[in-house]
Formats: C-alpha cells, sequence, structure tokens
C-alpha cells in the first residue's frame, strides 16, 4: 500500500492529478482526442498521477509510465441521458489486472440513492481495495451534483462518512476559505484533495484555491477540464505543479503562464 500511496503522492506528502475521466460520461471533443499527447505533457511538466477510465488505461496504460494511476470504477450515465447517478461497473481485481495504483469512486451522502452511493458503490470498492492492496480514492459530493446544496457543514460530513468507510484518500470541493476547509480536514483522517471543477474560471482563482487548501491542511489536487482545455497544458501543469510541491505563491506560479 505504501508503495501505491507513493506513486501517487510525492516525497512533500502531496500530490498533483491530472483528471482524464471525463470522457466516458461528457463530450470531450475535440480536446482529449488523442489521450496520449496530454498524458506525456502531464508527465512532462509535474503531474504525479493520473484519474483515467478503464478503456484509457487498456489502451494507453504503458504510456504512464512510472506515474501513479487512478481508474474511475463507478459509471452508467451520460450528458445524453436523464442526470442520475453512477453505479459500479470495473472491480477492483479487473483495475489490477491494467496495472493501475487504485480506483476512485463517487460518494453522494444525502442524495435519493444515497443507499446505492455508499452501500452499493463505495463500500464494497473500499473492501476490495483492501483485499487487493489497492488504493481507493472517494470523491465526495453530498446530495449529487448540484453545488447549491453544498455547504462547509454538508462537505465535511461527507467527507467525514469517506474516513469511517476506509477510503485511502478523499477528493472533495474547496469550501472557498481557508478556516472552513481546515475545519473539513480536520474532520477526516486520511488526506485530502480539492477537485478543479468545470475549467471556466481564471487560472489566479484555481491558483488560490489549490494555494489556500494547501495552507488548510490539504495534500493537493486533481485538476481535469482547466487543464487540458487550456491553449497551453504544459505552463498550466507547471503552475501548478509549483504551488502544490514549491509552495510558491500564486504570482510566481502565474509567471509560467505568460
Amino acid at each position: 500500500m505504501k508503495t501505491r500511496m507513493s506513486r501517487v503522492f510525492n516525497t512533500d506528502g502531496n500530490t498533483f492529478i491530472l483528471a482524464l475521466d471525463h470522457g466516458a460520461s461528457m463530450d470531450i471533443h475535440p480536446f482529449l482526442n488523442h489521450p496520449e499527447n496530454i498524458i506525456k505533457v502531464g508527465k512532462a511538466n509535474g503531474v504525479d498521477a493520473f484519474i483515467t477510465t478503464y478503456g484509457m488505461a487498456k489502451e494507453y496504460g504503458t504510456a504512464f509510465g512510472q506515474s501513479g494511476v487512478i481508474v474511475r470504477a463507478d459509471g452508467g450515465t451520460s450528458q445524453l441521458g436523464t442526470p442520475s447517478f453512477s453505479k459500479k461497473m470495473v472491480s477492483m481485481e479487473d483495475i489490477i489486472k491494467l496495472g493501475a495504483d487504485g480506483a476512485v469512486t463517487m460518494g453522494f451522502p444525502g442524495a435519493d440513492q444515497e443507499v446505492q452511493s455508499l452501500a452499493g458503490n463505495l463500500m464494497p470498492l473500499i473492501r476490495e481495495a483492501d483485499e487487493w492492496n489497492m488504493l481507493l480514492c472517494a470523491e465526495m459530493l453530498p446530495f449529487g451534483w448540484d453545488g447549491k446544496t453544498w455547504t462547509t457543514e454538508s462537505l465535511s460530513f461527507a467527507c467525514r462518512i469517506a474516513s469511517e468507510y476506509g477510503a485511502d484518500f478523499i477528493k472533495t470541493q474547496y469550501t472557498g476559505d481557508i478556516e472552513s476547509f481546515k475545519a473539513l480536514v480536520e474532520a477526516c483522517y486520511q488526506p485530502v484533495i480539492i477537485l478543479g471543477g468545470p475549467g471556466d474560471g481564471s487560472e489566479r482563482a484555481l491558483l488560490t484555491n489549490i494555494k489556500e487548501s494547501l495552507e488548510a491542511g490539504g495534500k493537493g489536487v486533481a485538476i481535469g477540464r482547466s487543464i487540458w482545455k487550456h491553449e497551453n497544458p504544459g505552463a498550466y501543469c507547471r503552475a501548478i505543479a509549483k504551488v502544490v510541491h514549491e509552495g510558491a505563491s500564486v504570482e510566481s506560479a502565474l509567471k509560467e503562464l505568460e
């Protein structure tokens, strides 16, 4: 387990994960038409690990090299259908056969399908991960995808549930300020990383969120659209890596984008 964690989290205890799992549920054309290109860019510019789909890990496994690989284990819904909640589709045994280090799955405490999300998806995958000595990242969003329902209290509670279930690390929404995110981190006893969101914000705003989350005790980021939609993804990766691993200021990191 320590070896797998060291492939995802750097020696400083932080991680910069590039998320590439979006194509299984949303239209990512043309940005991820050639995944090997963005994988190469990420590896060369400070990315520690990747979140990917089963299909991408199967096809491009060798491209990831020594980087950590976390495979999306749940799904079954897309932008073409009625919004719903994902189900477990891939087992940990499937994932270990790909040579990956672990899995990620959603957790939706408080949602209409809470039992399916937590008891049907999250807990079985955690138990499988433990059996195979693999990692499980719990992506926790209270009540589902509607960000209007997310509060500091509900996000903290959701993440604590992931701790109690036995997740190895937790991915969630940044709460918006250092004090409230510190409270969320202190409510958990596994590393907490923040997600990147839809990728329609400014570089300064995202880098500020990352910097503040780290100051609050967070352990890094898992970002996708903000990077692979960017006109210069390599430079953006370098900027993020400087904040995550060098403790750089936002102003210093932004110079990578000049």
